[in-house]
């Protein structure tokens, strides 16, 4: 198993189902261009929405996201076409979908506006990876966010299922005392008769939500993002 997956590998599987080669298309006018037209609606609306809540827009998220070498870790972009199909992670039991949201890379309540990036860390023999995601909200509701995946933590220790695998053993961990405030805690996803442990610190600042996860194959225990990388993220928001 490769150990350097940008995403969680389960969330990872049905967006590599779902992808299509991208097409060369050559630069057209916007009216004659649909895709492109449709494209800058949707950014002019999510902007509008944004202001009217108050809240950072996709330019200013993406903006304002970490990338390239940081406090040891390698941020990459994440195209949008690979993190999609993670907006489907449905838990059986509705206490528990906070959780299931976040391993699709996304929070259970809809976001203005979210972006991802992979992280890979710069010396060999570090076997912490992961990825991260911002994802920007009214004050209000980045606040509830964080109350309900708090409660999620306590309400499912056993774990769920969804889209058919199944993840247990959830266990709160310390949060650093990061931003407005911060939830840590373990899952563990199960591939057929392997078990993968996953870290993941979700801190607010604002109206921002910053999620990352961490896996380590080696050594479970050392598979949180570390908080110099979570530092430098806040710093920028």
């Amino acid at each position: 198993m490769k150990l350097r997956r940008a995403l969680p590998i389960l969330a990872v599987l049905p967006a590599l189902l779902a992808a299509t080669a991208c097409s060369g298309e050559s630069k057209e006018s916007q009216d004659k261009n649909p895709k492109a037209s449709a494209t800058q609606n949707a950014d002019e609306k999510e902007a509008a929405e944004a202001k009217r809540l108050g809240a950072l827009d996709g330019k200013a998220l993406e903006k304002a996201a970490i990338t390239g070498m940081t406090a040891g870790y390698d941020a990459k972009k994440i195209a949008k076409t690979e993190v999609e199909a993670g907006r489907d992670m449905r838990a059986d039991t509705k206490a528990c979908q906070p959780l299931a949201s976040l391993i699709g890379g996304f929070t259970h309540i809809p976001a203005v506006s979210t972006v991802h990036r992979s992280l890979q860390p710069g010396e060999a023999t570090n076997a912490t990876v992961g990825s991260m995601w911002l994802s920007s909200h009214s004050e209000e509701n980045a606040t509830r966010v964080m109350k309900e995946l708090r409660t999620a933590v306590t309400a499912c220790p056993k774990g769920f299922k969804t889209l058919g695998l199944s993840y247990g053993d959830v266990e709160g961990l310390p949060a650093p005392k990061l931003g407005d405030e911060a939830v840590g805690y373990r899952i563990t996803g199960e591939i057929g008769k392997q078990k993968m442990p996953m870290t993941y610190t979700v801190v607010r600042s604002g109206g921002v939500v910053a999620a990352f996860y961490g896996v380590n194959m080696l050594d479970p225990k050392k598979a949180a993002i570390p908080e110099a990388v979570v530092k430098a993220q806040l710093d920028r928001l």
